[in-house]
């Protein structure tokens, strides 16, 4: 696949890939010693994904993608602060990525102790309050939707992500508007290994 694509070009080539990983079917393209030789000279991913560092989630096999071919930035939750940020920046500006993917996933743990959080009334006194409190809106965006389940939230909280990377990183904005870039809100279901759709952002 050449690097710089069109971006639904880009969504549609990692959504083959998962499907052949559901399916049991996985290539595992460009792994070898000739692709670490290629990648010696530099890096130009052609797709950027913000997931949860779930251990469940391995993102490169889930899209049967090989070295170099994506630009990984993971936390807990999936929540972004200006490191995220500023790394997405670096992958759109610099690296030229087609594509952006928010992923959240099934069971997500982040995401359960926001719900939890919300329920009880009571934030963590650890560290943990970070991504609880940068989950909440998706949790009440739910709520005030009349949902109580964690996959709904789940759905919400990638597409609440992704508008915020579009209104909060400028070039994201411009390249969405010149067709250069799209961005995805998607679901990971540890279920069955497919990647759904949540929201798409493509020009046009």
């Amino acid at each position: 696949m050449p690097f710089r694509v069109i971006p639904k070009d880009a969504w549609a080539h990692l959504l083959e890939g998962n499907e052949r990983f559901a399916a049991d079917a996985s290539v595992h393209p460009r792994t070898g010693s000739v692709r670490r030789e290629e990648l010696r000279s530099g890096q130009e991913p052609f797709a950027a994904v913000l997931a949860c560092s779930d251990s469940r989630v391995p993102v490169e096999m889930l899209f049967d993608v090989g070295l170099g071919d994506l630009f990984v930035v993971r936390t807990a939750g999936g929540c972004v602060d200006a490191a995220v940020t500023g790394s997405l920046e670096f992958a759109v500006t610099t690296l030229g990525v087609s594509l952006i993917v928010v992923l959240s996933h099934e069971e997500c743990g982040a995401i359960g102790a926001a719900i939890s959080s919300f329920e009880e009334g009571d934030l963590p006194s650890d560290l943990t309050r970070v991504f609880v409190e940068k989950i909440a809106p998706s949790v009440i965006r739910a709520k005030n939707d009349g949902h109580d389940e964690r996959c709904v939230v789940e759905e919400i909280h990638a597409a609440e992500t992704a508008e915020h990377l579009i209104h909060r990183i400028p070039p994201v904005q411009a390249k969405i508007a010149d067709g250069s870039l799209g961005i995805v809100a998607a679901r990971y279901r540890l279920e069955d290994g497919r990647v759904t759709v949540v929201e798409e952002h493509f020009a046009g």
